[in-house]
């Protein structure tokens, strides 16, 4: 299927060029509160040194990608709020704001709101339903939405609304109900490719996508983050990263056993990549 691109460049093997230069990117450091971090399974209790180490591991992986970092304070009275992700959807020329579908989350959408407005001049909200933007994956040709736990349709209708005012098109599609988040399964790797679990690529929702799927067993390699020619993904996945090697990527592994124990995975700790106009208002 021929798609008409928003945005488009990238290593050969995958389907085609990826999209734009980023150059900037916003984390925040976990707070030691993040060890009563909203988890769907008690996998074990959170060591918040160790979280601390992989979170400046990541942070490091991030300028080796090119990026100029910016880490904002601990929010202690949110253990979720250094999976910034969730809180806004950023996009080249517009930001907008969710409403995390779990309500003890709503409090961090304000701070994120006010770092973002000092690099982007315009910034919508969602105000009915919920969304969360973990469950928001945008490619060069559209904004894919996967319903889930904590995305509903009317959080989902209000995006789209917004999204088509400035011409975004956008596509609704259905989360397997034991996944948190539509990305927690997939990731963007190139333009027309898209990294994913079984489960998610087997109900046709990447139709006219190249779709690479993760070997079995490492269902959790499907979360990572494309960042200029890098690739940030978790370790301990060796099959996928044999996998990917060869397809001209630069891979740094980035060690996540602390985030993994609250449900956290590598696109959680950025909003997106920012390009080079947030970098810019930096210098």
């Amino acid at each position: 299927m021929k798609r008409a691109k928003l945005n488009a460049s990238g290593p050969p093997g995958t389907g085609g060029s990826y999209a734009a230069h980023f150059s900037a990117a916003i984390t925040r450091m976990p707070a030691d509160t993040a060890v009563d971090g909203l988890r769907a399974v008690d996998t074990g209790a959170v060591d918040i040194e160790l979280m601390a180490e992989q979170h400046i591991e990541y942070q490091q992986a991030l300028r080796q990608a090119g990026a100029v970092v910016t880490e904002f304070p601990a929010l202690p009275a949110y253990p979720d709020a250094q999976f910034v992700e969730d809180t806004a959807l950023c996009l080249p020329n517009l930001v907008v704001m969710m409403r995390p579908g779990a309500e003890t989350r709503r409090g961090e959408v304000a701070p994120m709101r006010e770092v973002l407005s000092s690099l982007f001049e315009n910034i919508a909200d969602i105000t009915d339903g919920c969304i969360e933007a973990g469950d928001i994956l945008t490619t060069p040709f559209e904004v894919l939405v996967g319903l889930s736990a904590r995305t509903n349709q009317t959080g989902a209708d209000q995006l789209r609304h917004i999204l088509n005012g400035h011409g975004y098109p956008m596509r609704i599609l259905k989360t397997p109900s034991d996944v948190l988040h539509f990305k927690t399964n997939c990731s963007l790797i190139a333009d027309q490719c898209i990294l994913s679990t079984q489960r998610l690529a087997s109900n046709g929702c990447f139709e006219g996508y190249q779709t690479l799927l993760v070997p079995t067993g490492e269902e959790a390699a499907a979360n990572m983050i494309r960042y200029n020619d890098h690739i940030i993904m978790p370790a301990g996945f060796p099959k996928t990263e044999t996998m990917l090697r060869p397809k001209g990527f630069t891979i740094i592994c980035v060690g996540d056993s602390e985030c993994a124990k609250i449900d956290g995975g590598m696109s959680c700790l950025s909003p997106g990549a920012l390009r080079s106009r947030a970098n810019d208002h930096q210098k």
